[in-house]
């Protein structure tokens, strides 16, 4: 755990330190869970809703666009139920005064003992070196069957305790299997309560006339009360999709993991309208889709893992999230789910207009059922980068630090240095720049030895490094040299451009 916690430090700390994330407000000793991207982060959370977007829109001939506003009628959260039940259980400890998520707290207990499951892994794995089945292991080993088997009861008991509103019961299990406050250690604890995690805010002049309002706590609503002037200006034909990407606000009392759990974060969602009855086999398709994405960013099939909800969302059938092996365990990072008709139907109920789809086939009119597959943007950021920092030993015994982004990602795609700062290699770099700069971020770079420049796009997530030397005025070549491998070699300046495209092509990642 102590290992774990170290890495999230130095993954907090490099995203500091090389311009990805700042806390918001630092100056004035910042605000609790609120961030800014820096402009390397701002670069790197464009290209990621970017990669999203191509996939989901760009390559589906049945997927639109759109871009709601973050303000809406309030009775908009009336009719999705937020108003209602858009809720956290929360428990206080009387003694260190900390407040938590009560299932949050049941999920870390969890997560400890899916430690001990890695480690009862590791240790076979150990044991039987290359002749080691994993997947067999797992699914026969009396102490690992064990372990998940205490694990599922425990999350089948506390999905049902929420489902059905029983807190005092979700409160007598954190007491049955001891937990502690992770600050005081102390299991002195208070009933649990449902907290609303809606931002309220006014429209108007004055206090007087104004509208309460609710900053949106998601983007999927904008998308629900557009369905009808989307499909018919779009002419879509059920099965259609919508996508939208957007800030959503909640507050979350217990914010915390860096950017993991913010008040003011980015979704990106699509809502899949398909037809009643056919909502079961498009919801395992996009469970399939959506998973083979994350994989096509190389980050490790491992690291992923679907998750089935036992406690189903008042309008869901069926729901499942893609947790992802963040350093401090798997948690989710997308969730699909079966929304049924709930939210056409409810906002129909509520404004008295009709959300309904024609069918020209059968002559019919019906509400669609929906597929959503919503992924946190923010959360998407935090695994890549996370995953994407190492530290390496090389064959001389010295180490650099790393940051292996997916190419198609990383915020600058190549670094041009000259030499030295003399003999017209400057100018030459500057010439190659000013020709790539306008497919390419690039940068310049002079300071320090070629070396230390190399370490610092290293640190940076460049792919590639481009060194102008005195062979360049005789040849017309320069020194390429990869990030991931290291490798140095030399091609003609007229090929770089080749190089990089070939190895950022948004085809050969997707495809």
């Amino acid at each position: 755990m102590a290992k774990q916690e170290d890495l999230f430090k130095k993954v907090i700390s490099h995203a500091k330190e090389y311009g990805y994330v700042f806390q918001s407000s630092e100056i004035y000793d910042g605000l609790s869970a609120v961030y800014d991207y820096a402009q390397n982060g701002v670069a790197l959370k464009k290209n990621i809703r970017n990669y999203w977007w191509k996939a989901m829109v760009q390559l589906h001939e049945n997927i639109v666009g759109i871009d709601t506003a973050i303000f809406m009628h309030p009775t908009t959260w009336k009719a999705s139920g937020h108003v209602d039940a858009f809720s956290d259980p929360l428990i206080d400890n009387k003694d260190s005064k900390k407040r938590y998520r009560a299932d949050v707290l049941i999920e870390d207990y969890c997560a400890k003992i899916e430690k001990k499951i890695e480690k009862e892994v590791a240790k076979a794995a150990k044991r039987f070196g290359d002749t080691f089945n994993k997947e067999e292991f797992i699914s026969t080993n009396g102490r690992v069957l064990g372990y998940q088997e205490k694990i599922n009861n425990i999350l089948s008991r506390m999905g049902k305790s929420l489902e059905k509103e029983d807190l005092a019961d979700v409160k007598a299990q954190i007491e049955e299997l001891g937990i502690a406050c992770p600050v005081s250690g102390s299991k002195n604890w208070t009933d649990v309560k449902q907290f609303n995690l809606m931002f309220g805010t006014k429209l108007g002049a004055d206090a007087a006339s104004a509208m309460d309002l609710y900053l949106r706590p998601e983007t999927a609503q904008g998308i629900f009360v557009n369905f009808a002037n989307v499909q018919k200006t779009g002419r879509m034909k059920i099965p259609f999709g919508i996508a939208q990407t957007g800030k959503a606000f909640r507050n979350e009392i217990v914010a915390r993991q860096f950017i993991f759990r913010m008040r003011e974060f980015e979704q990106m969602e699509m809502q899949f309208f398909v037809k009643p009855g056919t909502q079961t086999e498009w919801y395992e398709k996009w469970k399939e889709n959506r998973l083979k994405w994350h994989l096509s960013l190389g980050l490790g099939k491992d690291n992923y893992r679907f998750h089935d909800h036992e406690k189903l969302a008042h309008y869901a059938d069926a729901a499942s999230d893609i947790e992802f092996k963040f350093p401090f365990g798997f948690k989710e990072l997308e969730g699909i789910h079966s929304r049924t008709d709930f939210d056409l139907k409810a906002h129909e109920e509520h404004s008295g207009k009709k959300l309904r789809f024609f069918d020209p086939e059968t002559k019919t009119n019906y509400v669609p059922y929906v597929v959503e597959t919503s992924v946190g943007l923010d959360r998407l950021f935090l695994a890549i980068f996370s995953n994407s920092l190492v530290t390496e030993t090389l064959e001389d015994g010295s180490t650099r630090v790393v940051l292996k982004l997916p190419s198609i990602l990383a915020p600058t795609k190549v670094a041009v240095f000259p030499l030295l700062k003399k003999d017209g290699l400057p100018e030459i770099a500057h010439d190659i720049i000013n020709n790539l700069k306008f497919d390419f971020t690039t940068i310049y770079d002079e300071k320090d030895a070629v070396g230390r420049r190399y370490r610092r796009q290293d640190a940076n997530g460049t792919p590639f490094c481009i060194t102008v030397d005195h062979q360049t005025k005789e040849d017309n070549t320069v020194t390429i040299r990869y990030r991931d491998t290291m490798l140095q070699e030399r091609i003609a300046i007229n090929d770089i451009a080749t190089i990089v495209n070939k190895d950022i092509s948004f085809k050969k990642w997707i495809g």
